[in-house]
């Protein structure tokens, strides 16, 4: 990619800023991993092309030993990213044994101009109120009404603060996955396998009967945001978060991961994995099957989690 690489651009609705690594839309602002950066302005660069894998991997992973499994999941978190829906694409649309195209509509950023003051905006002068004859009569009825409606409201909020105090209470077994953090030595290489540790985990925790799991979309929205655990579980009105981390050293990949109890703070479980890897310096020698490996830890860590939060449900509410 040349140099106009790092111009702002325009995608959908959103505006994507290379250089700043973030993409906007409206209020909202996200934080965008330098390679899946690179992965947008790839697929960006051919609006309406199809780019294969192999030439995804040649231009956003150059230098890297990755496989396809980088692929598939580094575009399932631009998908999450954007708020694109893979069933039905607005952004980027699979093409089955070929590759990825993006199908919203690129061009350059361009901000608006402020807009020129109107002859009126110049001509217009504040001119003392003079009330005609009998709105004092209506003012005084319209002051009765305004005071009656600013005691309603009073009396409204009143009842939205007891209700917070008493009443927003999360289910004792309510968990929300956080996005597990990549610490690999060479920062971001294995952030694709760290959001799909969460995913997975996600999908096993919620097919526990009984048990709420807030989705991947809620969950990711707090990536990357500082926050105390206590907020997120309330904004998200759980009991219990998780978070975790992935580490690699030699051979072996590390999974840890811990159990928060929102109330209080205290870590009720925690856990570390590993697994070995084949990983070979050649481009010829593929990974181990990361699927598998995030299939296998997340089966163990979910069995071992719904043990701790049966043994400490009962102690939610004190």
């Amino acid at each position: 990619m040349n140099g106009s690489a790092v111009v702002p651009l325009r995608i959908g609705d959103w505006r994507v800023d290379p250089a700043a690594g973030q993409i906007t839309r409206m209020e909202q602002a996200v934080r965008v991993e330098a390679r899946t950066m690179r992965l947008l302005q790839c697929l960006a660069a051919h609006p309406g092309e199809v780019v294969s894998i192999d030439e995804l991997l040649d231009q956003v992973w150059s230098g890297v030993i990755v496989t396809p499994d980088s692929v598939y999941q580094a575009v399932t978190s631009l998908r999450r990213l954007l708020g694109d829906d893979p069933k039905r694409p607005t952004y980027i649309a699979t093409v089955p044994r070929l590759g990825y195209r993006m199908v919203a509509a690129v061009g350059p950023c361009i901000e608006p101009l402020p807009a020129e003051p109107t002859p009126a905006d110049l001509l217009h002068v504040d001119l003392p109120l003079v009330p005609p004859p009998g709105a004092h009569r209506r003012w005084g009825a319209g002051f009765r009404a305004g005071a009656v409606l600013i005691l309603v409201l009073a009396v409204s909020l009143v009842g939205v603060k007891l209700a917070s105090r008493h009443g927003n209470v999360p289910p004792p077994q309510s968990i929300a996955v956080l996005p597990f953090l990549d610490l690999t030595t060479q920062a971001m290489n294995e952030e694709y396998f760290a959001d799909g540790m969460t995913e997975e985990l996600i999908d096993d925790l919620s097919k526990i009967p009984g048990l709420r799991v807030p989705g991947p979309t809620s969950s990711f929205y707090f990536k990357d945001k500082s926050l105390p655990v206590a907020d997120i579980a309330k904004k998200l009105g759980v009991a219990y978060v998780l978070d975790g981390s992935v580490r690699q050293s030699g051979s072996t990949f590390r999974v840890a991961a811990r159990l928060i109890r929102a109330d209080n703070g205290y870590v009720v479980w925690t856990e570390t994995y590993d697994r070995p890897l084949n990983d070979q310096p050649s481009s010829k020698q593929p990974r181990s099957d990361i699927l598998a490996i995030q299939k296998d830890i997340a089966a163990e860590m979910t069995k071992s989690m719904r043990v701790a939060v049966n043994n400490t449900a009962s102690d939610s509410h004190p």
